[in-house]
């Protein structure tokens, strides 16, 4: 029964209230807990220059990772990738955010570039706000179409090939997070422009979505339930591993794409998988997190440009900016999906 439901379930952030039988509490109460961390990271006070930020924020930086793991897994379930479907669900949304985003910007820069060749760029590379992940999502989702597709699921060795094809782009992507900023800067690109490359490096993030294929293929809930305490003490040292390579800034000290940071973003989606956590209010902020995740940010950044709770100090703006963010990302999610018809929620990734 379990495989039965879990192969109809959709794979995108998109949630429906026509659809409700079609949802799993386990992957949504994953996404619940990957936005919630999304928020924690963009509530932290900016630049990282002291120890505590860097330790909170190398904590939440398995967010991204999870989302990946889950669209990996979930595509494994069902055995196929609607492309169309899940590029649609996805742009659509974002449109309409960017659009919003782009006027906030030119708003609060009035020398902000508006030429039409610089506006198709931020809009195709998702450069505007925080909204990398779209470009990242969808690279994915292109990579795991070609997988499949490669793999031709209807052949005798089908499994075998697919195995080896997910294999394959886990080593090729973790290569790809070693050398793609020492590559750009001795072609000589700026530092923020390697930083830009890095967040959108898509055969590393790739290894996420490989991996939660992999998991769902094998299909061994049971042991993993049976391995929680192995998992769990795994998973904390390759966080202690990753913060203090943070910290102390040694070799690729990065926030993402680097080995130290696979290691603990890929055991922290294993563990949760391993723990099925399935909180219904988690649950509920999962099934929405695409509408928190384009959303949010407008509140984080209004807090910051229009009010004073950075005089406060570091810590205690933190907090300020989480709580309130928070509270207003889900009571917004909550409050449209009352009064909004199924298909604007559609429109809104709600």
């Amino acid at each position: 029964m379990t495989m039965t439901v879990a192969a109809r379930i959709p794979d995108n952030w998109i949630s429906s209230r026509a659809e409700p039988a079609s949802r799993d509490a386990t992957i949504d109460t994953m996404r619940g807990i990957a936005i919630l961390m999304v928020i924690g990271i963009h509530s932290l006070p900016q630049p990282l220059d002291t120890s505590w930020p860097t330790i909170i924020d190398a904590a939440l930086r398995p967010c991204v990772p999870i989302f990946l793991f889950a669209s990996g897994y979930l595509t494994a379930r069902s055995n196929r990738v609607p492309l169309g479907k899940r590029v649609m669900a996805t742009l659509v949304p974002y449109a309409i955010a960017f659009t919003a985003a782009y006027v906030y910007m030119a708003w609060h820069n009035p020398a902000m570039d508006h030429r039409f060749t610089t506006t198709m760029a931020r809009f195709l590379l998702a450069y505007v706000f925080v909204y990398y992940y779209v470009f990242v999502y969808l690279g994915c989702t292109v990579g795991l179409w070609l997988v499949f597709r490669c793999a031709n699921i209807n052949a005798r060795d089908a499994s075998q090939r697919l195995v080896t094809f997910l294999g394959l782009s886990i080593i090729f992507g973790l290569i790809a997070g070693s050398y793609l900023d020492p590559l750009l800067s001795r072609a000589g690109f700026s530092e923020s422009l390697v930083q830009e490359a890095r967040l959108r490096d898509i055969p590393f993030w790739f290894t996420f979505a490989s991996l939660g294929v992999l998991f769902g293929k094998a299909g061994g809930e049971t042991a993993l339930r049976n391995m929680r305490s192995v998992i769990l003490g795994a998973t904390l040292i390759a966080y202690l591993i990753y913060a203090a390579i943070r910290i102390t800034n040694l070799g690729d000290a990065a926030d993402y794409d680097s080995v130290a940071f696979f290691g603990y973003a890929a055991l922290f989606s294993v563990l949760l998988l391993a723990f099925q956590p399935r909180p219904p209010f988690l649950a509920t902020i999962g099934s929405g997190s695409y509408f928190i995740y384009l959303w949010h940010i407008f509140i984080v950044m209004m807090l910051r440009d229009h009010t004073s709770l950075r005089g406060y100090g570091a810590f205690p703006d933190f907090v300020a900016t989480y709580i309130i963010t928070t509270l207003v990302s889900v009571t917004g999610l909550l409050t449209i999906r009352r009064i909004m018809p199924p298909r604007t929620l559609r429109w809104l990734g709600a």
